[in-house]
C-alpha cells in the first residue's frame, strides 16, 4: 500500500483507473520487470524542471527494480509533432536530431541511473516499415478516433489545415509502444490522447494494453504558462547554482505549494508541514529559499546550495544598490544612435533572450531601474555614458563602461 502511495504521488491521470495496480499485481504474477516507457522527440536539448516532475516518477519505478525505457524519437523528430497550437512544429535534421538526442541522454543522469536505463530509437523500426506496413498500421485507426484530439478537433472545426503528417504522428508514436511492449506510459498531461492512442493501438494487435499515467505540467517563472524554454521561462537541470536560486525566488508566491509539490524531492510529511507555515501567514520567501535550496540539492549538492543561499542574500537582500555587483558592458557594443537609446532598446540589448514586448512590459510594471531611479516610460532617452548602472528584474545588473 506504502508503495502505490508513493507512485500515484502527483500523478494527475491514470488510465484506466485501477491500471497502476493491475500492472503491479502482473509484474508479481509473472516475475518480471515492468517496461516503463517514456517517449521524447529531441526537438530542444535543455532538460528544466518540468521534464523532472516525469522523470522523477520514473526514479521511484527504477527504484522498485523495473525497467525504464527511453525512446528516442530520431525518426518521428523529422516529420514534426503536431503543437497543440494552430500549426504543426516544423521538422528538424537528422544532425540536430542526433545532438539535441544526446544532450537529452547525458542530462537524464541527473535523475536516472542511466546505467540501468533502456534506451531505444524508433527509426530502428519505422525506417523499415514497408509502405505497405505504413497502410496496414493506419487502417487500425479511424480519422473519428483522430478527431477526438482536441487541436485536431479545434482546427477542423475552425477550417484551419491539418497535414496528413500530423494525423499520422500520434499514430506512429503509439506504434512504438506496440514494438517495444510498453506495460505503462508516462507523459504530461498534453500527452495523454497520443499516450491512450497507444493503448488503442496495442489492442489491435492483440497485446494487453499499457496502462497510462500522465503528470502535472509544471508552471514556468511567470506563474501562467507551463515551463518552456521558448517561453524563457524555466530553470534548467544544468542552470549554475546562483541561477537557480535567484530564479526559484522569482516565482510568484501562487506558485509556492505547485514548486513544493513537483520541484522538490521532500517528504509527503514535509511539504505538509511547509505549507501549513505558508498557509499561517509566514514569509513566502522563507518558504521560497527552502525549496531553492532543495532544488540545488537534487542537482548539485547541499554544499552549493548553502553557497547559492548566502549569494542571493548578500547580492539581492543585504546590499544596496550601490553595492551590487554589476556587469560591466561595453558602450561600444551597443548599438546606438548619437550616444543614447530609449529605454526598451537599452534594456533589450541588455537582456538575451527576452521579446521587446516582455522588456516593455517590465519597465512599465516598475522592474527597471537607472541609476536606482525607477523610470517607467519605455520610450525614455537614456543617454549612453560611462559609470550608467541599469537593474533589470530582481537579478540583473549592468553598468556602462567605454
Amino acid at each position: 500500500m506504502k508503495t502505490l502511495q508513493i507512485l500515484k504521488e502527483n500523478v494527475e491521470i491514470i488510465l484506466p483507473e485501477n491500471g497502476l495496480e493491475e500492472k503491479l499485481a502482473l509484474a508479481k504474477k509473472e516475475n518480471r520487470k515492468l517496461n516503463i516507457k517514456l517517449g521524447f522527440d529531441p526537438t530542444a536539448p535543455d532538460l528544466h524542471l518540468g521534464h523532472a516532475v516525469v522523470l522523477k516518477k520514473l526514479k521511484q519505478f527504477q527504484n522498485l527494480g523495473h525497467q525504464i525505457v527511453i525512446l528516442v524519437g530520431n525518426f518521428t523528430a523529422r516529420i514534426g509533432d503536431p503543437t497543440g497550437k494552430n500549426k504543426s512544429r516544423k521538422p528538424l535534421s537528422a544532425e540536430e536530431v542526433q545532438h539535441n538526442a544526446q544532450t537529452y541522454l547525458n542530462q537524464l543522469s541527473k535523475i536516472l541511473d542511466i546505467k540501468k536505463v533502456k534506451i531505444v530509437f524508433n527509426s530502428d523500426w519505422l525506417d523499415q516499415l514497408s509502405f505497405t506496413d505504413v497502410i496496414q498500421i493506419l487502417s487500425k485507426v479511424t480519422v473519428a478516433q483522430l478527431l477526438h484530439r482536441n487541436d485536431f478537433n479545434k482546427r477542423f472545426t475552425e477550417n484551419t489545415p491539418i497535414a496528413m503528417h500530423e494525423l499520422v504522428y500520434p499514430i506512429l508514436q503509439a506504434y512504438d509502444s506496440v514494438e517495444i511492449k510498453a506495460d505503462i506510459e508516462m507523459g504530461g498531461t498534453d500527452q495523454l490522447f497520443n499516450c491512450t492512442m497507444g493503448r488503442q493501438l496495442q489492442e489491435t494487435f492483440e497485446m494487453n494494453p499499457q496502462t497510462v499515467m500522465c503528470m502535472p505540467l509544471l508552471k514556468g517563472l511567470d506563474g501562467k504558462e507551463k515551463m518552456s524554454k521558448s517561453l524563457n521561462n524555466i530553470i534548467g537541470l544544468t542552470d549554475e547554482p546562483n541561477d537557480m536560486f535567484g530564479k526559484t525566488m522569482s516565482i510568484p508566491d501562487s506558485l509556492i505549494e505547485e514548486f513544493l509539490d513537483l520541484a522538490t524531492d521532500f517528504s509527503i510529511d514535509i511539504k505538509s508541514e511547509l505549507k501549513r507555515r505558508l498557509n499561517s501567514g509566514e514569509n513566502p520567501m522563507n518558504i521560497k529559499k527552502v525549496i531553492a535550496k532543495n532544488i540545488i540539492s537534487q542537482y548539485h549538492n547541499e554544499d552549493e546550495a548553502n553557497k547559492a543561499e548566502e549569494f542571493f542574500e548578500n547580492q539581492f537582500q543585504n546590499k544596496k544598490f550601490d553595492e551590487k555587483s554589476f556587469d560591466p558592458i561595453s558602450i561600444k557594443t551597443l548599438n546606438a544612435q548619437n550616444s543614447s537609446l530609449t529605454l526598451v532598446d537599452l534594456s533589450f540589448q541588455l537582456k538575451e533572450g527576452q521579446t521587446k514586448s516582455a522588456i516593455r512590459r517590465l519597465i512599465e510594471g516598475g522592474g527597471v531601474r537607472i541609476n536606482d531611479e525607477k523610470i517607467q516610460d519605455p520610450y525614455t532617452n537614456i543617454v549612453l555614458e560611462e559609470g550608467l548602472k541599469i537593474k533589470i528584474g530582481k537579478r540583473d545588473f549592468y553598468e556602462l563602461v567605454k
